[in-house]
């Protein structure tokens, strides 16, 4: 396909993001979500806005029996313990056996080696998709220690692109490397998303969220995992902009940024949605 270019944007992806969230309004998948405490509300909150369906179901009992209901996993280790491990572990296999698409959010991956170590085991479950900042994806991507401020990026997302293209070829996921433009790679095209708002970053759990919507995304167009999560970072960040004109601060840009999300429509999203080659 070729790649008309308006302002620098690629043309196709508004209507390639129109088309995806509109799938997710029709079919509402179903989003198993195993995720750290901090991030249940806003994560749960994003994909019903967005029209998806989450489910909070992190208990390893349960996993035998809900796991093959869902149309896709979403496994963040923002506070990791040994005993969701299992679980996580659990629901991603079973996730893989069914076909299942799952994104990996590998939160302050390099703060500890339990950590490194579980990021590891569950980078060889093949995740679909795998998100983070920059920071944290140049340390999956080396498989060593670093550096790290807790789950802040001290890096720029431009800063992990050649890591996110290696970690990509490596583990057969497409890759999104968060920051100021979120880089998206399958490890041989790379684009970036410039949509969003400062102030996004002064919310707790918004990267979180915006995983949790790239396995929605993900969910209702399984077969172009690639387009379906920059196509889901741009729209968060086209949320994060409508509500960001009405905020007055990061409590108030947090209502604002779900509302605009539950709200937008075809002709926000074509004139907003900035997608760009990279590559």
């Amino acid at each position: 396909m070729e790649e008309e270019e308006e302002e620098g944007r690629l043309v196709k992806w508004g209507p390639t993001a129109w088309k995806i969230l509109t799938n997710v309004r029709e079919q509402s998948p179903l989003i198993q979500c195993i995720t750290n405490f901090v991030s249940m509300d806003l994560m749960a909150n994003t994909l019903l806005a967005a029209g998806a369906s989450p489910a909070m179901i992190h208990t390893i009992e349960e996993i035998p029996d809900f796991t093959p209901h869902i149309n896709g996993l979403c496994i963040n280790i923002g506070t990791l313990s040994s005993t969701w491990l299992p679980s996580m572990k659990s629901a991603a296999s079973l996730a893989n056996q069914l076909n299942k698409p799952w994104v990996l959010d590998p939160v302050a991956v390099s703060a500890s080696d339990f950590r490194l170590k579980s990021c590891l085991e569950l980078l060889n479950l093949k995740p679909t998709v795998i998100r983070g900042n920059a920071s944290e994806i140049l340390a999956l991507s080396s498989a060593s220690k670093g550096s790290d401020k807790g789950v802040d990026s001290s890096h720029r997302s431009t800063d992990a692109v050649e890591a996110a293209k290696s970690l990509a070829k490596s583990s057969g996921a497409v890759v999104a490397v968060s920051g100021a433009v979120d880089v998206i790679t399958d490890g041989q095209r790379v684009v970036g998303a410039h949509n969003g708002v400062a102030m996004m970053q002064r919310i707790t759990a918004t990267g979180c969220a915006v995983t949790a919507l790239v396995a929605a995304f993900v969910a209702a167009d399984p077969l172009h995992a690639f387009e379906a999560t920059a196509s889901a970072l741009s729209i968060f960040g086209v949320a994060g902009e409508i509500g960001n004109d009405s905020a007055k601060g990061p409590a108030s840009l947090r209502m604002h940024l779900i509302d605009s999300l539950h709200g937008l429509d075809k002709v926000a999203i074509l004139s907003r949605v900035n997608i760009t080659n990279l590559s």
